[in-house]
């Protein structure tokens, strides 16, 4: 096969698998059926669930796989997808790196135009700053601590464009919209209208917003500003991913064969590899464990000496990962975990705020294989699940937990359980979550702030949205005086407890501006009977 098929062929399957990707993101939420008639769905008791595999990438990411199956000692139905990429890997090397991955293939398009001698910009040794992370997630890994999800790239990705690149485009394009829709010109009145039923879907309904959704955004512009600097710095220096799966393909059979007789060590081959793949000028010098198979070594050698061929390849390099920087990686995956615990949360009374997701699982057991992909928060279709901030400790950063304030448990949905890729959510059904039932919290009236309770007026809001049968706000009627002196009959509201499922609707709903007059805590949880109201 020649260069010019060879690289159309890549440039084909990186586009395809950058649009599949894509495809399935924003297919990763509710119908707009049920979105626009989203009140229809619930009094017609239709199921959330969403049909696309929207975890497709996650499911064939073999360092995410291995990383569950070491601190969650969960074997995960697909997980042959991954065992097959990594066979794939074996067989053809970081294939999957310069022909699949669409993390890689933003990298390299990002990097597009950039000349630099690759390994005058950055140190050669630095690639192995890769190596060092991968130790690291997997020691933490078996010591009970799922950190892969960080800097796995295809977690990295999908939690970038869910949490913060996507929002942060809608709220610019619906921004342009209300403009618009101001206009007293009618037909730009109406475009702005069908533009935005056209968008929504695409960027999501209303103004979603994430918390740390800014510093998510900043960490994924930095990445990619980075190949400016030097070319696909990240499957280079950082991925962790393509450190595995270069120890997996040191022995591939598809390797680039140097003609000695046209060779005339010129040095370009090495001075463009992006990926540092050859560390001299001779052709015995490619080192398979890096090799992303972008082609750039064949498409710039002036002799045309370089031929991709499926061979007995030589004995490559000596391994490149010095035992300094494999040790440092083990020791900073011993030590992780140790800081995440230090702060005694996961030994004591959970954090108030700390309120998970309706079927997470123990806090220490969600933590050995939380992913922080953002999948959960992606579907969620209230904007409830958000990034925890310092909610759960330093080693709970960024994983699930709900800010009521923000969105609140729709009682019929499970779709976080449904399509959580590591368990850490596990599968519930609405039945269970309503009738069992499955309590992720507990509310309590702030008598202060509450309008009958203060009284300051009456209000029943929080009852009426109570979605618990029977309902877990009720009400005493009292008689009294208003501040006209007129007599007013209130209806105090009060919490029964028993039916509370700390859903949060009564307090996102609370008509009370700034700090709600209902407050939803993370007491009385059932996955952990260590985090019920009385201690």
């Amino acid at each position: 096969m020649n260069l010019r098929t060879l690289i159309v062929l890549r440039r084909l399957s990186q586009t395809a698998f950058v649009l599949l990707f894509l495809v399935l993101f924003v297919q990763a939420r509710l119908s707009s059926d049920t979105m626009v008639d989203y009140s229809l769905t619930l009094e017609n008791a239709q199921p959330f669930t969403i049909r696309s595999p929207v975890d497709f990438f996650f499911r064939i990411d073999p360092l995410l796989r291995l990383t569950t199956l070491l601190a969650g000692k969960l074997w995960l139905a697909g997980i042959g997808w991954a065992i097959g990429l990594m066979a794939m890997t074996a067989i053809l090397g970081r294939v999957f790196c310069g022909f699949i991955c669409p993390f890689g293939t933003i990298h390299h398009a990002a990097s597009l135009g950039i000349r630099s001698n690759c390994d005058a910009a950055i140190p050669p040794r630095s690639r192995l700053i890769k190596y060092a992370f991968l130790a690291a997630i997997l020691v933490s890994g078996i010591l009970g601590l799922e950190l892969a999800g960080i800097l796995d790239p295809l977690c990295l990705l999908f939690r970038s464009l869910a949490l913060s690149i996507f929002p942060g485009i809608g709220l610019m394009l619906k921004s342009a919209f209300d403009a618009m829709a101001a206009s007293d010109i009618k037909w730009i009145n109406l475009a702005s209208y069908a533009a935005e039923m056209i968008i929504s879907p695409i960027f999501g309904y209303g103004y979603p917003a994430y918390q740390t959704g800014g510093l998510i955004g900043l960490l994924f512009l930095a990445l990619v500003w980075l190949n400016r600097f030097s070319p696909r710095f990240w499957c280079r220096v950082l991925c962790p991913l393509g450190a595995l799966l270069g120890l997996i393909g040191r022995y591939t059979r598809l390797v680039l064969l140097t003609d000695e007789a046209r060779c005339n060590a010129c040095g370009l081959c090495q001075s463009r590899c992006p990926s540092a793949a050859r560390s001299g000028k001779t052709p015995a010098s490619w080192n398979p464990s890096e090799c992303l198979y972008c082609l750039t070594c064949m498409n710039v050698c002036p002799q045309e000496a370089i031929s991709l061929r499926v061979a007995q390849a030589g004995a490559p390099p000596k391994f490149a990962p010095t035992r300094r920087a494999m040790l440092s990686g083990m020791v900073a995956g011993l030590f992780l975990p140790a800081v995440g615990r230090v702060d005694g949360r996961l030994f004591a009374a959970s954090d108030p705020a700390l309120i998970r997701p309706p079927g997470s699982l123990d806090e220490i057991d969600f933590l050995a294989v939380c992913a922080r992909c953002g999948l959960c928060m992606k579907v969620c279709p209230t904007n409830a699940i958000n990034p925890a901030w310092g909610e759960a400790g330093l080693a709970g950063f960024w994983t699930p937990v709900i800010i009521p304030k923000q969105g609140y448990c729709e009682l019929s949905c499970t779709l976080c359980s449904q399509l959580c890729p590591t368990g850490a959510i596990r599968p519930i059904t609405p039945e269970e979550k309503k009738t069992k039932p499955i309590r992720i919290g507990s509310a309590s009236i702030d008598r202060g702030r509450c309008l009958p309770w203060s009284g300051n007026g009456p209000c029943i809001v929080c009852e009426e949205v109570c979605p618990t049968s029977p309902k877990a706000i009720v009400f005493d009627t009292v008689d009294t005086t208003g501040a006209d002196g007129e007599p007013l009959k209130l209806k105090l509201p009060k919490i029964r407890l028993q039916h509370c499922v700390g859903c949060g609707i009564c307090e996102n709903k609370c008509p009370i501006s700034g700090s709600a007059a209902v407050h939803v805590i993370a007491a009385g949880e059932t996955r952990n009977p260590r985090h019920g109201l009385l201690l």
